[in-house]
């Protein structure tokens, strides 16, 4: 098992790389999900995304849509401590956008257990989803996670002195002669 020191120091690079896999796999569910039902026109219950053709049943699972939330804070959480200065700021704005992220689904995932939906809607709903369909809100909290993340992780390969001098892992590239 690896310990939490040493996924924000000699393992970092790894994990990140790893963690940022299971996020542009989640986007590019979602991005197939709208494609399909955009550009393909197809009805919206078809409209699963890549593995969700095959397997209906995960997309009308609140719990993997609550587990992937999880997963992602998860995510968020302990791979923190490896970020220093303007790195570390963006990735708690995205830790902070899938805090939301997460409780939204928290909600859904009660629901969908207890059958007793927000404001007698006829199926789970969550708090923006009252404003925003499910599939363009999911696209756009995608999209103001994943931003932020982006950022941070440009700033951690490419930090100031100052930054690099906190660094405790070996993401940063070489400095500029």
């Amino acid at each position: 098992m690896i310990q939490p020191s040493a996924l924000n120091g000699r393992h970092h690079r790894t994990a990140l790389g790893a963690f940022l896999v299971i996020v542009l796999a989640h986007w590019a569910e979602h991005l197939v999900q709208a494609v399909q039902i955009y550009f393909l026109d197809w009805p919206l219950p078809e409209a699963r995304g890549v593995l969700g053709v095959p397997f209906p049943w995960l997309v009308q699972s609140e719990w993997m849509h609550y587990g992937y939330a999880l997963i992602m804070l998860a995510g968020f959480l302990l791979l923190r401590k490896g970020f220093t200065g303007r790195s570390r700021t963006w990735w708690n704005v995205t830790l902070g956008i899938q805090a939301w992220h997460h409780l939204e689904h928290f909600l859904l995932l009660a629901q969908a257990l207890t059958g007793g939906n927000l404001l007698g809607k006829p199926v789970p709903t969550s708090i923006i989803q009252l404003l925003v369909p499910r599939v363009e809100l999911h696209l756009f909290y995608n999209a103001v996670v994943f931003a932020p993340m982006v950022v941070a992780m440009l700033l951690h390969r490419r930090p100031r002195e100052s930054e690099r001098a906190r660094m405790h892992c070996g993401c940063a590239l070489a400095p500029a002669r």
